[in-house]
C-alpha cells in the first residue's frame, strides 16, 4: 500500500519517471525488510541497461544530431518536393513525405516534431497556408517516427519483452505505411474543401537536381533497412552504419558538417540517451518488484473476467493506454506497462509479442498529441509559438486515422508481419 501511495504522489507531483520507479522500488523493498532483495536493488539496475539493443538509442540519436548540422533533412525535403511538390496542396503532402523518410531515420517523434517544424511550418507559411494547420500537418507526421523503423520506443520495448528488435522493424512497415496514407487521404479530404494553395512548377532541371540531391542522402535509411532485412547487421549495427553514413555525407557531399561540431553534438546525443537509459534501468527494477509481488498473476485473474477474447483484451489495453499515454510520454508509458501487460497477454491470451509492440507503440503515439500533457503538442507550440489547444483541434483528423490504425491492428494481427 505504501508503494502505491509513494509511486501515485510522485507521479501527481511531476516527479521524473525514473525517479518515480526508482524510488516506489526501493520503498517495497524495504518496506519487505527482505535482505536479498535489498542486496540485489543495484544489481537489478545495473543488469537494466546492460544488453546490447540498447547501444543503438545513443547511435540513433547521433544520425539525427548530424542529420540535422549536415544539411541532410532539408535535401530530403527537396527530394519529397520534387515528387509531390506541384500537386494542390503539394507543400502538405511533401511534409508527410519528409517526415516518413526522416522517420526512417531518427526514430524519435520528439526530435522530428522539433526538427521538422523549424524547417516546414515557415515554408507552409510563406506558400500561403494557414500556420495553425501547418503546425498540426507537422506534428501529426511526426507521429510516424516511432512507428516507422528504426524506432527508439520499439528498441526499449524489444529490450524489455526480450524479443528481436530488428523483427520488431520489420514488424513496423505495414502499420507505418498504413498510418501514412491514411493522412494523406485526410489531406485529400481537407483539400476538397479548403482552397490550398497550388506551388509554382518546377523545370526539369530543378526537379531532376532536388532528387539528385536527395537521393544521395536516402543511403542512411537504405543502409539502415537494407542491413537489417539482408541480415547483414543487428539494429545496433545499423545505427553505427547509420551514423558513419550520416558523417560522411554530412562532411563530403554536403559539406556543411563540421568537425567542431562533432562534440556538441556527442554532448546532446550522449545527454538525451543518457534519460532514456536511466528510465530503462529504474523499469527493470520496478517490474522485478511487479514480479515478486506477483502484480501480473492477479491482473490477468482480473482481466480474464472481463476480456474473454484476445480482441477484446486488446482493444481494453487500447482504452488503458489512451489514458496513460495522455499523461505519461511514450518510452516512460511503455516502460511502466510492458512487464504488467506483456505476460498476460503472451500467457494467457496467447497474443504474438511482435504483435502486441506494435499496438502498444502506436496506441501510445496517440497521446504525444493528446492533452493533457502532449509532449509533442508542447515541442511543437513551443517550436512554432502556436497554442496547444489550437494545435490539437486542427490535428483531430490525423489522430482519428492512427485511432482507426489501432483498431485495425488490433482486430486484424495479421497485418502485423515479421
Amino acid at each position: 500500500m505504501i508503494t502505491a501511495l509513494v509511486f501515485v504522489v510522485l507521479l501527481f507531483v511531476g516527479a521524473p519517471i525514473g525517479i518515480v520507479l526508482a524510488v516506489s522500488a526501493a520503498i517495497y523493498v524495504l518496506d519487505t525488510g527482505n535482505t536479498a532483495l535489498i542486496g540485489s536493488y543495484a544489481l537489478q539496475l545495473q543488469s537494466g541497461i546492460g544488453k546490447y539493443g540498447l547501444l543503438a538509442i545513443p547511435l540513433f540519436m547521433m544520425v539525427g544530431e548530424m542529420m540535422n548540422g549536415g544539411g541532410i533533412t532539408a535535401r530530403l525535403i527537396g527530394m519529397a518536393r520534387a515528387v509531390v511538390g506541384t500537386m494542390k496542396g503539394g507543400l502538405v503532402y511533401v511534409n508527410i513525405l519528409a517526415n516518413m523518410m526522416m522517420a526512417s531515420i531518427l526514430g524519435s517523434a520528439t526530435a522530428q516534431i522539433s526538427i521538422m517544424s523549424k524547417v516546414m511550418v515557415p515554408e507552409m507559411e510563406r506558400a500561403g497556408y494557414q500556420k495553425t494547420f501547418a503546425v498540426a500537418t507537422t506534428t501529426s507526421a511526426g507521429l510516424l517516427s516511432p512507428i516507422i523503423p528504426p524506432s527508439m520506443m520499439f528498441v526499449v520495448y524489444g529490450v524489455l519483452a526480450q524479443i528481436s528488435i530488428g523483427d520488431l522493424f520489420i514488424a513496423g512497415i505495414v502499420p507505418g505505411l498504413l498510418m501514412a496514407a491514411g493522412f494523406m487521404i485526410v489531406i485529400f479530404l481537407i483539400g476538397l474543401f479548403s482552397p490550398f494553395p497550388v506551388a509554382p512548377p518546377l523545370t526539369r532541371q530543378e526537379r531532376v537536381g532536388l532528387l539528385r540531391d536527395g537521393l544521395l542522402t536516402l543511403i542512411i535509411p537504405v543502409s539502415i533497412i537494407g542491413s537489417i532485412l539482408l541480415g547483414i547487421a543487428t539494429p545496433t549495427e545499423s545505427a553505427a552504419i547509420a551514423a558513419l553514413m550520416a558523417y560522411l555525407i554530412g562532411k563530403f557531399i554536403t559539406r556543411e558538417l563540421s568537425d567542431r561540431d562533432i562534440p556538441k553534438m556527442l554532448l546532446t546525443a550522449g545527454s538525451n540517451a543518457a534519460l532514456v537509459l536511466f528510465m530503462v534501468a529504474t523499469a527493470n527494477v520496478f517490474s522485478w518488484i511487479l514480479i515478486y509481488g506477483q502484480i501480473p498473476q492477479s491482473l490477468a485473474e482480473w482481466v480474464v473476467t472481463v476480456a474473454e477474447h484476445p480482441i477484446l483484451f486488446l482493444l481494453l489495453v487500447n482504452l488503458i493506454m489512451l489514458a496513460v499515454g495522455m499523461i505519461i510520454d511514450g518510452i516512460p508509458a511503455l516502460i511502466m506497462v510492458v512487464p504488467i501487460i506483456l505476460p498476460v497477454a503472451t500467457s494467457v491470451y496467447g497474443i504474438d509479442p511482435y504483435h502486441l509492440g506494435v499496438v502498444l507503440c502506436l496506441n501510445l503515439t496517440l497521446g504525444l498529441v493528446t492533452p493533457p500533457v502532449g509532449v509533442a503538442l508542447y515541442v511543437a507550440a513551443t517550436v512554432s509559438d502556436v497554442k496547444a489547444g489550437a494545435i490539437f483541434r486542427s490535428a483531430l483528423p490525423f489522430v482519428a486515422v492512427a485511432g482507426i490504425v489501432v483498431i485495425l491492428l488490433s482486430v486484424f494481427p495479421q497485418m502485423v508481419f515479421r
